[in-house]
């Protein structure tokens, strides 16, 4: 399953550096929500750096494990005696004899080695550093969890944005359409100037709103390739509208588990509770003697006049037992234990306040959810009757059995009706998308 996954990946960047080479004579790059959360997994800079801040710390805990290795050095050392030490002997007979003891030169080299034999400390280091590996995975996970909610969140608002321009587009395209109509009933004779200017401002009056919605379309496409990770310069397209996730809305909403076994933030505050325990064990192992074994190998000579003549070497090698068991440290270790035991009770303290608040976020989205799915139901039949009353007041409006105001008042009520349609869609999916972030559920952070 792995490798499948790579391999589809793979084929997925691929495809999508080709596209940015071609993107220039083949137009924007067409994207849907489910490859622009993919390329952002790969492509993010704040992802790349959680891979290799997990990468850093395996390095760290094979640190730890090194020292329960042998320690060799190579030691080598030379001396100049530029006096000799001289030592003094009292034969008996009331007299002092002086006698100089060693040589001008003096070297020595050798190997010294040591092995750890019982260190309890070091042992629960290694469980700390274990942890402490868990720790930056969550944290991995935590940022991939809050990347795809951006990137969701981000492509919901492009698309809605997209429809909402899409929507005034329209209204200006009936608005114009109108105008139209009535200036050439005005060249005819049967409108006057009034109705002309008042078509046209009803037409100049969208134009505004159409170019704020154009530039919320760029802006939020900025957005969107800053979270990819993506060049700026280029052009992209989402390939999917917000009706095409209304399909799934239902069967989303009754798949949904609402257990918080997967949350980022009680995974994250449980391990620290487990390497603050660990740490109070850390602290305790200090209690405990330490054995290890040393070993020397060495070789020495000495010499009088040049230091580059007259070697003569002698070899010596001993082995032993060191035994440290420390007695008395003023407290320290008494003082740092109650610190690590204080800082594990705050935590459990921390974790069951974040559990309460966690609780209230996913209550308040499955509310928004289901009141967004009532909204939608709602909002589709408005558009509904909107359209029809739409259509009836067209069809007066050419027989003249309908004035300009009524006609506007129509055409904005539609226009307000799928506005609010696709608002309703889009409050629904980002309400199920920071479901999801508070769940810590979505398949792509796994």
């Amino acid at each position: 399953m792995r490798k499948s996954t790579t391999i589809w990946m793979l084929t997925l960047l691929l495809s999508f550096a080709a596209a940015q080479a071609q993107q220039m004579a083949d137009g924007p790059i067409r994207l849907t929500l489910d490859e622009c959360i993919r390329i952002a997994l790969n492509e993010n800079p704040t992802i790349k750096v959680d891979s290799m801040e997990i990468e850093r710390v395996h390095y760290a805990l094979k640190e730890v494990k090194g020292q329960l290795l042998p320690q060799i050095n190579a030691t080598g050392q030379y001396t100049r005696n530029l006096a000799l030490q001289t030592m003094y002997m009292d034969p008996g007979n009331g007299e002092v004899v002086g006698i100089k003891m060693g040589r001008d030169n003096t070297y020595s080299a050798g190997f010294s080695a040591t092995l750890p034999i019982v260190v309890p400390q070091l042992w629960r280091n290694i469980k700390l550093n274990e942890n402490q590996i868990l720790q930056n995975i969550e944290k991995a996970r935590a940022n991939k969890l809050s990347l795809v909610n951006q990137v969701k969140n981000a492509y919901y608002a492009l698309l809605l944005a997209a429809d909402t321009k899409r929507v005034i587009e329209q209204n200006h395209s009936t608005a114009q359409e109108h105008a139209s109509i009535y200036q050439k009933q005005f060249e005819l004779g049967t409108a006057s100037e009034y109705d002309v200017l008042r078509a046209n401002v009803a037409v100049t009056n969208l134009e505004p709103s159409i170019l704020e919605a154009a530039n919320s379309v760029e802006l939020l496409k900025l957005q969107l390739k800053v979270l990819m990770g993506m060049d700026a310069r280029l052009e992209i397209e989402p390939r999917q509208k917000l009706d095409d996730f209304k399909a799934l809305m239902y069967d989303n909403t009754l798949r949904t588990d609402t257990s918080l076994v997967n949350n980022t933030t009680l995974k994250t505050l449980d391990l620290q509770t487990d390497y603050l325990n660990k740490v109070v064990k850390v602290q305790k192992a200090a209690w405990f003697p330490t054995l290890s074994a040393t070993g020397n190998l060495m070789w020495h000579s000495m010499g009088n006049g040049s230091p580059f003549e007259n070697f003569r070497w002698t070899k010596s090698s001993a082995v032993g037992l060191t035994l440290a068991w420390p007695v008395f440290t003023g407290f320290q270790r008494t003082n740092k234990i109650k610190q690590a035991q204080i800082q594990a009770r705050e935590m459990t303290w921390q974790r069951e306040n974040a559990q309460r608040s966690l609780h209230m976020q996913v209550q308040s989205q499955v509310d928004n959810i289901r009141k967004s799915i009532k909204q939608i139901e709602s909002n589709a039949g408005g558009v509904t009757q909107a359209e029809k009353a739409s259509d009836i007041m067209q069809k007066s409006f050419k027989v003249g059995a309908a004035s300009f105001i009524q006609l506007r008042d129509t055409d904005d009520a539609l226009m307000n009706a799928r506005l609010s349609y696709y608002q309703a869609i889009y409050d629904y999916l980002v309400a199920e998308s920071n479901l999801e972030l508070v769940l810590g559920n979505t398949p792509y952070a796994n």
